[in-house]
């Protein structure tokens, strides 16, 4: 059943084909992609490259653990009158990432962390619907705050010019939850950090994964990097991470 399953999921799964960035590093700042401070999240990770963004997946998390972006402010018009499609499909160039039965009859959404809406090509926004991007998000948060915070950063990306985002997943509850039969962690919440190079400024929204009434806080990049040991900007001057940019609320 399982089998017949799968195989009725995938068979209408497009399979798209990946480009590789022949710069990757090109999505972080200063050209330095995220780090990990905290090494053991290192085990088992690989990087990938797409058109639109850069991710690190993990096979402990089965998920990602950061998604860069470089948003430049003609694009993110131009994606603004995309149509938005996609399908959600299984990255083949991992192995121990996540499948698409993982989420069957879940009470979770499948969260981008890299937004399909940031995309200024139909190429590039399909392959933000690779497992690698996505982690179990509730409902109330995917289409209600979270939603409203990935708006506010592509209006943000338009005023400065240009912006550098990443966004992940942090897991503070024990034990973590898991989804699937691959297991998959379901964060206690998201994050997305954001970097200014005109302004020279950098904040981060963090927001709980909560069925009810899910919320957003801002932090500094020197908090954020504290609480998921995960470094979004190691470019960008520890004097700037300290402070405080006051985002737009979601």
């Amino acid at each position: 059943m399982r089998t017949l399953l799968l195989f009725c999921i995938l068979a209408v799964v497009p399979v798209y084909a990946v480009a590789e960035e022949t710069n990757c590093s090109a999505f972080g700042s200063g050209n330095h992609l995220p780090e990990l401070v905290d090494k053991q999240l290192a085990i088992g990770t690989k990087l990938l490259c797409n058109r639109g963004y850069a991710v690190l997946a993990s096979s402990v998390s089965h998920g990602p653990l950061w998604a860069a972006e470089h948003l430049w402010s003609d694009d993110v018009e131009t994606a603004q009158s995309l149509k938005r499609t996609g399908r959600f499909y299984q990255d083949t160039r991992v192995s121990g990432g996540s499948d698409l039965l993982d989420y069957y009859n879940s009470i979770y959404d499948r969260g981008h962390m890299a937004p399909s809406g940031d995309q200024p090509t139909e190429q590039a926004q399909a392959e933000t619907y690779a497992l690698t991007n996505i982690v179990p998000q509730t409902a109330s948060l995917n289409e209600g705050i979270w939603a409203r915070v990935e708006r506010r950063v592509r209006s943000i990306a338009e005023k400065e010019g240009d912006l550098y985002v990443v966004t992940g997943p942090a897991f503070h509850l024990k034990p973590i939850e898991t989804l699937g039969h691959d297991r998959v962690y379901v964060p206690s919440s998201t994050w997305k950090a954001v970097y200014s190079p005109n302004k020279r400024r950098a904040g981060a929204y963090v927001c709980r994964n909560a069925q009810q009434h899910p919320h957003c806080t801002q932090v500094t990049i020197q908090t954020l990097i504290r609480n998921t040991g995960v470094d979004p900007f190691p470019a960008v001057s520890d004097h700037i991470k300290a402070q405080a940019w006051k985002l737009p609320s979601p």
